[in-house]
């Protein structure tokens, strides 16, 4: 049986960090485009969804192809609701249109610099392994164990975590969660409350590939590097 597989592209209107951050240009291309063209070059997606309240960006995104069935409700756009809550209202408003939406597949804007494998790893560990979401993981920059501390109310800094570890190479290895792709069994994100509910399993992203843009300096760095990223290999299952 085929799986209906669905694309979603979260994008809220709103955005403290970066103003209408969704839409800034990158490479010539609202930030947003590129990861519409991303889930378009998947062969396994049925649909390209993009889940909005903003009326400009679903304009934008339906004239790259994607498709905009619905608007968010304002309530689950705004900066204190939990994203969770637009993946799940998402999936049911497409059950409720007679879409079937076995697997969701969501792949944030602020990933633009992901390439089609780098998903498709995602989409494969998810679907060969007794899994109910796949995230993705790059390298950690920094160990709590090592080199990353805590402020005591008198300005006094402590190691995050101390006294477990004394040589490196002892102290697990470390990862962070990055944005470019979260794969999951649709049935499992409707009758959870968060991602680590479930069986949770890791691709791990080339560092170059994994940049989560919430910042100008971000953004800066994107275009440095758009369109100079490796063309393929490198994403790997945990």
């Amino acid at each position: 049986m085929t799986l209906g597989v669905v694309a979603f592209i979260f994008a809220r209107g709103g955005s403290k960090g970066l103003p209408r951050k969704n839409l800034l240009p990158l490479a010539g291309k609202p930030l947003i485009v590129h990861s519409i063209e991303t889930a378009l070059a998947l062969s396994r997606v049925s649909r390209v969804v993009v889940s909005t309240d903003d009326a400009e960006i679903a304009e934008i995104s339906r004239d790259a192809g994607a498709d905009v069935p619905f608007l968010r409700p304002p309530e689950l756009a705004s900066d204190n609701a939990p994203e969770w809550l637009a993946w799940q209202h998402a999936i049911r408003t497409l059950r409720e249109q007679g879409e079937v939406v076995d697997i969701f597949l969501s792949l944030p804007p602020t990933s633009p610099l992901r390439i089609p494998h780098d998903v498709d790893c995602c989409l494969d560990a998810l679907l060969e392994n007794q899994t109910d979401i796949v995230i993705s993981v790059r390298d950690a920059e920094r160990n709590p164990y090592f080199n990353m501390v805590r402020r005591d109310e008198d300005g006094a800094v402590h190691l995050a975590v101390e006294g477990k570890f004394h040589r490196r190479q002892d102290a697990p290895e470390l990862f962070d969660i990055t944005t470019v792709a979260y794969a999951a069994r649709a049935d499992f994100v409707m009758s959870a409350t968060r991602i680590f509910d479930g069986r949770v399993r890791a691709v791990k992203i080339p560092r170059e590939r994994a940049l989560d843009i919430d910042t100008h300096f971000d953004m800066l760095i994107a275009e440095a590097l758009v369109g100079k990223v490796a063309l393929a290999g490198g994403a790997r299952l945990l």
